[in-house]
Parts: structure tokens; C-alpha cells; sequence
């Protein structure tokens, strides 16, 4: 199982991650409340945990390259939620 892991620097994780599950919830497995939420899509898996300063953010898949192409689906469906801050900085590791 690959994964990557970014901490984004927000004060409004919890804002953020809300409405990027309610609008994934459409057509997807989600799972959240205000501090966590959980994507399930076909091939991968993205978390989300608001903290005070940051917004945790995890990109789970079997593969690596499923990884990389959902860092950037994940990025910029974040970006377009936080577009007063955006782009935000994305430090995957």
C-alpha cells in the first residue's frame, strides 16, 4: 500500500474538509464529522483531520501511481474549497 501525507497550513481545516466531503458524498463513500472525514473512492483512499493551525491530509492506494494522481485530484479540489487562501501549500511526504 503506498501513501503520502501532507500537513497544509489552514485555520479553517475543519471548513475545508466539510465541504470537500459533503461535495465528494454526491457520488462517493464518505464518511466525516468536523474534525475527520473520510473519502473512499474506486482505487484510493483520502483522510482529512482538522487541527487548531493545519489540515491533515492522507492518500492511501495499492499503488504509487494512484497515489501521485489523487495528490493532485485531492490538491486541487481543496484549492478550488479554499479559494480565498489558495493555492495552499501542499508539502506531501
Amino acid at each position: 500500500m503506498a501513501q503520502a501525507t501532507a500537513t497544509v497550513p489552514t485555520e479553517n481545516g475543519s471548513k475545508y474538509l466539510q465541504q470537500l466531503c459533503k461535495h465528494w458524498s454526491h457520488k462517493l463513500t464518505v464518511e466525516f464529522d468536523a474534525q475527520k472525514g473520510t473519502v473512499t473512492f474506486p482505487n484510493a483512499v483520502a483522510t482529512m483531520e482538522a487541527q487548531p493551525a493545519s489540515l491533515l491530509v492522507t492518500v492511501e492506494a495499492p499503488e504509487a501511481e494512484t497515489v501521485e494522481r489523487m495528490k493532485g485530484v485531492v490538491a486541487d479540489h481543496l484549492n478550488r474549497f479554499a479559494f480565498r487562501e489558495a493555492p495552499l501549500p501542499f508539502d506531501w511526504q
